[in-house]
């Protein structure tokens, strides 16, 4: 079977290379496509990498450009499945956003072996810049750093020391609460307890009594889509969110807002790598976004659309979909776009750029459709990441 396949394959390049012609460029975005996580990347993070496409002009070095796409179901065994024959059989030359931090471990291990291209735009666990990164792949969004300086200094600014966390129980959660911990207690605070909870868990009530009863002062949500949805839902039928405690959404999304509604969001401080409405930039790139798609983006989307465009820019300039010959050259280089402000790309392949604390407004606050957040303060890439020396990438120059 694989030489017949390999023979067929000959045969299409030879008739292509008779023709004159060249085999496009392809992009595959592997995401969530009906799961938890599909509003947040799904559909919409296709339509947002053929923004970026389009705005390129649609042809690299003469090459058209084609985008696929699949759902990878939240498994990192069929996103694997999928990825692999997409290097190996199918022509795809980079893929971007991978869903889900354990999604993400697996893929950029298998662009590194073929390499290929993985532009990780959908998960936030820091392994990926630190012991998992990779000369093939970047992080390009935001981790697990950046979102605990952000909510977490707002937190213990307000006087708020005990924490509990609730956390999703795979490696996202598990290496937030790893992260949180650490910096919560160098900066005067406490984690008085934690509990795991299952992926896409429809009832929150065990794990929020467990919180409540634990005198903290903030429940901390180390999970996301939704799970988020949920715990946020139900702690605001429990009464938690009017009493003394503060619930904390460490991940949240727009579209989680907007599921929510504004009478239970409101109030909640969250770290936001983007907002739609940022700037004339965010704004432009979200109003032809939400023409397409009907909605205005999250900052996942906001991301692939960013990273798409970045790849593209630098596979041009080096004449080659050799994948790491590509990340380099997209390493270092300025980046202000729909997405990011005072972005570049460090050599252990992580994308630094200012961040946001951001509050969720009050109904009577919001003056337009998507209008849901009031930006508190800017957060300085050079703060919100972990410094470059403290990176546990082997790219790293010690």
């Amino acid at each position: 079977m694989k030489k017949q396949f390999l023979t067929a394959f000959s045969v299409f390049a030879f008739t292509a290379a008779a023709h004159g012609q060249q085999a496009p460029l392809k992009i595959g975005v592997v995401a969530d496509m009906s799961g938890m996580y599909s509003d947040m990347t799904g559909t919409g993070s296709v339509e947002a990498v053929k923004l970026a496409v389009q705005d390129f002009g649609g042809k690299l070095n003469g090459r058209s450009i084609e985008v696929v796409s699949a759902d990878h179901q939240n498994k990192g065994d069929i996103a694997s499945s999928l990825v692999r024959k997409w290097f190996d059989a199918d022509g795809v030359d980079v893929v971007v956003n991978a869903a889900g931090s354990a999604v993400a471990l697996a893929v950029v291990a298998i662009a590194k072996n073929a390499n290929k291209t993985a532009l990780i735009t959908g998960a936030v666990t820091d392994r990926l810049s630190n012991e998992a990164c990779t000369p093939n792949s970047v992080h390009y969004g935001i981790d697990n750093h950046a979102l605990v300086v952000g909510t977490v200094d707002a937190l213990l600014a307000q006087g708020k020391k005990k924490f509990f966390f609730i956390v999703a129980d795979y490696a996202f959660g598990h290496s937030f609460l790893a992260q949180a911990r650490p910096y919560i207690e160098a900066h005067g605070g406490q984690v008085v307890g934690s509990v795991r909870h299952p992926l896409n868990s429809a009832d929150m009530s065990s794990f929020l009594l467990q919180a409540q009863a634990s005198g903290a002062d903030v429940i901390a949500l180390a999970n996301a889509g939704s799970d988020t949805i949920n715990s946020v839902s139900q702690a605001g039928e429990f009464g938690m969110t009017q009493g003394k405690q503060s619930v904390a959404a460490m991940v949240m999304f727009l579209t989680d807002v907007h599921s929510l509604g504004l009478e239970k969001s409101q109030g909640l401080l969250l770290t936001t790598p983007s907002y739609w409405n940022l700037n004339d930039e965010t704004r432009a790139f979200s109003q032809r976004f939400n023409k397409v798609v009907g909605r205005m983006p999250t900052f996942y989307q906001q991301a692939d659309y960013s990273a798409t465009l970045a790849y593209l820019k630098a596979a041009e300039k080096v004449g080659t979909q050799d994948g790491a010959k590509v990340v380099a050259e997209m390493k270092g280089k300025p980046i202000n776009d729909g997405f990011a402000q005072g972005g570049m790309i460090r050599e252990d392949g992580l994308l630094v750029h200012d961040v946001y604390l951001a509050r969720v407004k009050k109904p009577s606050e919001s003056k337009a459709p998507w209008d849901y957040y009031d930006i508190v303060a800017k957060i300085p890439g050079d703060k919100a990441f972990r410094q470059l020396d403290k990176s546990e990438c082997p790219l790293v120059k010690k």
